[in-house]
């Protein structure tokens, strides 16, 4: 497959902890632009932060 535009559009979902132990899942979307030497010239992120419980976890 080839690829001649700049931008490249993504959805996400993941999960992390912070140093108390409190769980959170993230999700959003997100796009980049790249300039001619294939560098990132733009980022725009909209990015949820939901706390979750350990057991409520689904990706593992």
């Amino acid at each position: 497959m080839e690829f001649s535009d700049n931008r490249i559009a993504v959805r996400f979902e993941y999960e992390w902890h912070d140093d108390s132990g409190q769980w959170y899942r993230s999700y959003g979307n997100e796009m980049w632009e790249f300039d001619s030497n294939g560098l990132m010239q733009k980022r725009f992120a909209s990015i949820n932060d939901l706390p979750i419980r350990e057991e409520d976890r689904k990706l593992r």
